[in-house]
């Protein structure tokens, strides 16, 4: 199999491959595990799955198979959503199977060509879906997005969404606008979700974050001037909080988030 084929057919997979499996947008997991052998789908596969490879090494390939009927029963696997991999103990299981996610997303939603309606064909030697007739080009893309934590002394700004109804409280988040640097983002997005004026921003790090298909650029920001005054189109509830005294946050393990609230209490710790 050359590295340059990323769509493959069923006579191109070998005993060795190990298979991520997707139907309806949901994931096939047996007991925390995600990554199935050839012997235990090869009787389960027919023509009609999508086979993207995912990644490469040695003599083994690990595949993301989109599936067109589901099979869950007969391999007495669960259906999940990708977010409860989340919560797996093996968080390289989660980096994988949101790698798998974003790709068999991609390849649903271009299948046509979004000018002329024409069905895309595979690229020979590169991951992108081609239009024949426009000769355009459909890489898999991602949304670049910043989240920040907005710091005051030695409290945090945390708050709930109002679109996701959960008992955490995290940080403010939005999507980089065209023409924007991700500083000048998280300066509007905090002005837009609390009405607050920030300054010194600083970015720590970041994550991919595939829901659906996203780059979260995390950053410190502190507190310059305002009240706070949530929009509540996005926002259900926004307050601040000491570190000693933290409601429900993400855990650094499994998102920037946490890691942002994390290196904040460090920072105070070690004045």
């Amino acid at each position: 199999m050359s590295h340059k084929e990323h769509f493959l057919s069923l006579q191109q997979l070998s005993e060795s491959d190990s298979f991520i499996l997707f139907y309806s947008s949901q994931i096939l997991v047996c007991d925390e595990d995600i990554l199935w052998s050839f012997d235990q789908i090869k009787d389960h596969l027919d023509d009609s799955a999508d086979l993207i490879l995912l990644q490469r090494d040695a003599d083994t390939s690990v595949i993301a198979v989109s599936l067109q009927q589901d099979i869950s029963v007969a391999l007495q696997a669960k259906l999940n959503s990708l977010r409860s991999l989340l919560f797996f103990s093996d968080q390289e299981k989660f980096l994988l199977g949101g790698r798998a996610s974003q790709l068999v997303d991609w390849y649903k939603n271009h299948r046509f060509c979004g000018t002329c309606g024409t069905q895309t064909v595979h690229h020979g030697s590169e991951r992108t879906l081609v239009c024949d007739s426009c000769s355009l080009h459909f890489f898999p893309r991602i949304s670049p997005c910043v989240i920040m934590l907005v710091t005051k002394g030695d409290e945090m700004l945390l708050a709930q969404s109002s679109r996701f109804k959960s008992n955490f409280y995290s940080c403010l988040a939005g999507f980089i606008e065209i023409g924007e640097t991700p500083e000048q983002t998280v300066h509007r997005e905090v002005k837009e979700e609390v009405d607050l004026q920030v300054k010194n921003v600083r970015y720590i790090s970041s994550q991919s974050w595939p829901f659906p298909s996203e780059l979260m650029l995390g950053f410190l920001a502190e507190y310059d001037s305002g009240e706070i005054v949530p929009d509540p189109s996005e926002i259900a509830d926004a307050r601040w909080f000491d570190i000693d005294s933290l409601p429900n946050v993400p855990s650094e393990k499994i998102s920037v988030a946490g890691k942002l609230i994390r290196t904040f209490i460090d920072e105070v710790k070690n004045k």
